[in-house]
């Protein structure tokens, strides 16, 4: 009987112990689960079971928003240049822009995304992630926590392929196909991957927001260095080199189709908030604020392209209406996850003013036929956007700003690493592009014939017509 009582005894112990102890462990449990969801809301690395797993949101909007960046190249770009040349070269341009979303496309996955993004030196990064070896599901915390490393891949590609495409709107209706190919090869590879590893990669030697040791503290939201200033430099130094189209100067030469020019245009704005709003890599409230920047100045560049012209031509065309959107959105880009509401209306009435100035009187007065205004949009939009980016830039919008090596040059001194940043992309895309230029055109020649360029690229380089008569 003793015995028999001990032992309930016991086992009531153990039965009022054991509640307890599974309680501890259950709201431990809790605790860490709820730091977890916190971290995912606030877009920060997570500590406990969901390390390393992509959260859904965040990934679903990253997918969407690279497949928004690839609409933004094809059909988006190819439409506007489409609607922009003469009827007998509509196909030409859409073969460059479809041809060097291929050609990149195979670069991004053998190489070029890891020397871009891959850890190495300040100036390129390494092989690594050659051939996406290890670019798999799981989130790559150095650029999005919850996002995969093989969407955050996928969304850059979509920035790799759209970014030679815009060099295509300055050399129109006379560039080779193949000569084109072969030199945007060589550009990526000489130009594009080392600036966007200074830039945006860890440990880039111009990476002002996640490189302590930076040797220029520049930011960039998405892509005004990286993006903009490369391919509209380059652009001009290319069209200058090539010549212009015959014909340029004794004859008007004017768009086919306004309408394509417009569908384009419409695309390339919807495309931009996965450019602008995607480059926040997670839906987070810095997403929401490059979503609302990126609105404003596009309608304040349409608005101030479209006043400009009412009152010194008389009228508003559809072209300058279009060319004041897609310079807003261009302008915009560097500084879109940095400036209020009120900063971005600013920025897109520069974007007018600069962009308009630039394909209007600057144009005239040099005489460059920079066919589709790629350097008067994106050269001068990005440049005039970067500085604008460290002018304007607030911590308020982006906490990133907060970092100890970047802050106290915000409001102070920023705009002058945007400058240094800027300038030393600008002489190194001119100096780069005038080089592979002179080595690619005595190897292979750059320009199509007199006969061809009258006859029109689309039938001679590509054996087909656009439109039938």
């Amino acid at each position: 009987m003793n015995w028999f009582r001990m032992f309930a005894a016991f086992l009531s112990a153990a039965l009022f112990l054991l509640p307890s102890t599974s309680s501890s462990a259950a709201e431990a449990g809790v605790e860490q689960r709820l730091a977890d969801l916190e971290a995912y809301v606030r877009n920060s690395a997570p500590s406990g079971s969901l390390q390393g797993i992509p959260g859904p949101g965040h990934n679903g909007w990253m997918m969407m928003s690279a497949g928004m960046v690839l609409f933004m190249s094809l059909p988006g770009l190819a439409l506007f240049y489409g609607g922009l040349v003469r009827r007998k070269n509509v196909l030409s341009v859409m073969a460059q822009c479809l041809g060097l979303a291929g050609v990149v496309g195979m670069m991004w996955w053998a190489f070029g995304y890891s020397v871009s993004f891959a850890p190495g030196s300040p100036w390129l990064g390494g092989f690594q992630w050659a051939g996406f070896s290890g670019v798999n599901a799981d989130p790559n915390v150095d650029y999005g926590p919850w996002v995969s490393h093989n969407v955050f891949a996928m969304y850059q590609m979509m920035f790799a392929i759209i970014t030679p495409a815009l060099i295509v709107g300055a050399i129109a209706e006379r560039m080779r196909f193949s000569a084109l190919l072969v030199f945007c090869v060589a550009w990526m590879i000489i130009v594009y991957f080392p600036v966007t590893h200074m830039i945006w990669g860890i440990g880039g030697w111009m990476n002002g927001l996640w490189n302590a040791k930076a040797a220029i503290r520049a930011i960039d939201f998405a892509g005004g260095i990286v993006v903009h200033m490369t391919s509209g430099w380059s652009a001009l130094a290319l069209c200058l080199l090539l010549g212009p189209r015959r014909g340029f100067g004794r004859e008007h030469i004017q768009p086919h189709s306004m309408v394509l020019c417009m569908v384009g245009t419409g695309m390339l704005w919807f495309g931009w908030y996965g450019f602008n709003a995607g480059s926040a890599v997670a839906a987070d409230k810095i997403a929401a604020n490059a979503f609302t920047a990126t609105t404003l100045s596009a309608l304040a560049g349409l608005l101030t392209w479209g006043v400009l012209e009412r009152v010194i031509r008389g009228r508003s065309s559809v072209l300058g209406l279009c060319s004041g959107a897609v310079a807003g959105l261009a302008t915009i880009t560097p500084a879109s996850g940095f400036v209020t509401p009120t900063g971005a209306m600013v920025i897109g009435l520069f974007a007018g003013l600069s962009t308009f100035w630039a394909c209007s009187w600057l144009k005239a007065r040099f005489r460059y036929d920079d066919s589709l205004d790629t350097f008067g949009v994106h050269a001068v939009g990005g440049t005039v956007g970067t500085v604008m980016a460290g002018v304007l830039a607030t911590s308020d919008i982006n906490p990133n700003l907060k970092a100890e090596w970047i802050l106290p040059l915000v409001g102070r001194s920023l705009w002058w690493e945007q400058v240094k940043a800027g300038g030393l992309v600008l002489v190194f895309s001119v100096v780069a592009t005038v080089i592979l230029y002179w080595v690619i055109d005595r190897l292979m020649g750059c320009r199509v014939s007199e006969d061809i360029e009258d006859q029109g690229l689309d039938l001679a380089e590509h054996g087909e017509e656009g439109y039938t008569h």
